[in-house]
């Protein structure tokens, strides 16, 4: 027995030497990953002129005036920063719903934009010339960011890096893969793009159907759940309104019922969302 619980803390010892020596895995750093998942969700709820860091302290800046305003109302610095935290989170939370209200109205015409590239492959343009062309005649939208490629194409006729610039434009998973896709087709020739396209477009109608009668279902379940999570806070709000109430949290045993309350409003909120969450696509083609 002796010699076994030497071996196995001989390996542990081993295994915590490998780990401490060893180089860190290759791959962009965790604070990196967070910063380009934050500045995708801005390009997707399309607001310009906003970095990851100004959102930050952006959401900092409500904090701090919410802190002030409320305990200023109510007289209780424990009310004050329960509502700084709530709000606080209230920017990303409005950047996170124009994205998705912004992905789903994306999410309807993508099949028409690879229809439009399809067409324009058939027809005998080239590649630059079927991308460049959805700036006219494609979807409203994302007519933008195909103009600006054909400005870019036409300035620098570097159809890599062009293409690289129109990714960066629209953070979206589908235009991931339309754009690797005629990367390849441009490197490796090949004459199978357009019944590539073709299929990409038939799946793309498919999974906006599919999702579209998931989202009509889950709607409601979701709204009361947003409703159950807000309406403990609207009656904190109310009851700050009058002295006596709001003097019963200013003690110990006040601040800790509200640091429960939150943190329960908190995991059952994240909870609600992870069970009604549906699949969404990941840019794994960065």
């Amino acid at each position: 027995m002796g010699v076994v619980a030497g071996l196995v803390l001989g390996a542990g010892l081993c295994l915590l030497l490998w780990a401490v020596t060893s180089d860190p895995p290759s791959g962009p750093a965790p604070a990196r990953r967070w910063t380009d998942r934050l500045t995708d969700l801005l390009v997707q709820a399309g607001v310009t002129g906003v970095s990851a860091g100004g959102l930050v302290g952006l959401s900092a800046l409500v904090a701090v005036v919410v802190f002030v305003t409320v305990t200023a109302v109510s007289g209780v610095p424990a009310v004050g920063m329960c509502f700084a935290v709530l709000a606080a989170g209230a920017p990303l939370s409005l950047v996170r719903a124009r994205a998705r209200r912004r992905r789903a109205a994306l999410r309807e015409v993508w099949p028409e934009v690879v229809d439009h590239l399809a067409s324009g492959i058939r027809a005998g343009l080239s590649l630059p010339e079927a991308l460049g062309q959805l700036g006219q005649r494609g979807p409203e939208e994302l007519r933008p960011a195909f103009r600006a490629f054909a400005e870019d194409h036409r300035v620098t006729g570097r159809f890599g890096d062009c293409l690289d610039a129109l990714k960066a434009r629209l953070a979206d998973p589908v235009a991931d893969r339309i754009v690797e896709a005629l990367r390849l087709t441009r490197d490796v020739g090949g004459s199978d793009l357009g019944r590539l396209l073709r299929t990409l477009s038939h799946f793309l109608r498919e999974d906006l159907r599919t999702r579209g009668e998931l989202e009509a279902r889950q709607s409601w379940t979701v709204n009361a759940a947003r409703l159950a999570a807000t309406a403990p806070w609207v009656v904190l709000a109310l009851l700050t309104t009058r002295p006596g109430a709001a003097a019963a949290y200013g003690t110990a045993t006040g601040a800790l019922v509200l640091a429960a309350g939150g943190a329960s409003t908190v995991v059952a909120y994240q909870l609600m969302l992870r069970v009604a969450r549906l699949p969404e696509d990941v840019r794994v083609l960065r």
